[in-house]
């Protein structure tokens, strides 16, 4: 079932995400060569703490950390390790999610580390334009396969590839909660969008094939082929005068 938010609601999903939102700001400063994935972590957990927060996705559904910081040809899910270094040259997808009275926000941003070379960096631009190319389709009368196929249609036309095991969801009370929204498909299907709807939309994106494995640890999501991945991701609700991103910062 689709839950229709009420303005109070809103408000409260948007204090939860804009905490999300100074997190994926404040993060940026210690990226860098030489740290450790962990010590991202570490610094996600200290940040949400001092917003009074609770990262979301620690123990979610048996997830071991806070975050999901995921490096190269990981896709998302990356479990944080003090043996994971950052290296220059690098990308790193790091994926939040805040608690906070109730009500979650989601957010994830691709970085680089260091000087990243121009196949990375138009990797990073592509999916990040994806985002923003679906997050302009969440309009009331659409259905949210329009988001799916705007974000499908530049990734491929730009001659990337659209992971299909992973989707982006609505949110609220729940982590994850219906619809799912796709990063593919044909346009004009499925639930039809309404104002008072809220989004996670989140395309992930490979440079290679679609196709990903999961690790042992049952987590950790990898490109088949060893290519790069990049994900992006915004909360927004549909309103009657368009959506509005929920986590994105003022200044």
């Amino acid at each position: 079932m689709i839950i229709i938010k009420t303005p109070d609601e809103v408000q409260k999903i948007q204090r939860a995400c804009k905490i999300a939102a100074i997190v994926l700001r404040e993060i940026k400063k210690f990226i860098k060569a030489g740290i450790s994935t962990l010590d991202i972590e570490e610094q996600i957990v200290r940040i949400i703490k001092e917003h009074k927060a609770t990262a979301a996705f620690k123990g979610y559904r048996g997830f071991p950390a806070s975050a999901c910081i995921s490096v190269n040809n990981v896709v998302i899910h990356g479990i944080p390790s003090k043996n994971i270094k950052l290296n220059n040259g690098d990308i790193v997808g790091i994926d939040v999610g805040t608690y906070l009275d109730g009500y979650y926000g989601d957010a994830a941003y691709t970085y680089s580390v260091g000087t990243i070379n121009s196949r990375a960096q138009r990797l990073l631009k592509i999916a990040e334009e994806a985002l923003y190319k679906g997050i302009s389709k969440a309009v009331v009368g659409n259905r949210v396969s329009d988001i799916s196929n705007a974000i499908q249609e530049h990734v491929e036309g730009n001659g990337y590839s659209v992971v299909r095991k992973f989707v982006g969801h609505g949110i609220g009370r729940s982590l994850h909660e219906e619809p799912q929204v796709p990063n593919y498909g044909e346009p004009g299907k499925g639930a039809r969008l309404r104002e008072g709807m809220t989004l996670a939309i989140e395309p992930m994106i490979n440079e290679g094939g679609y196709e990903v494995n999961i690790l042992k640890d049952g987590w950790t999501a990898v490109t088949e082929d060893g290519s790069l991945s990049a994900h992006f991701e915004h909360t927004i609700v549909i309103t009657k005068d368009g959506p509005v991103i929920l986590t994105k910062l003022e200044n």
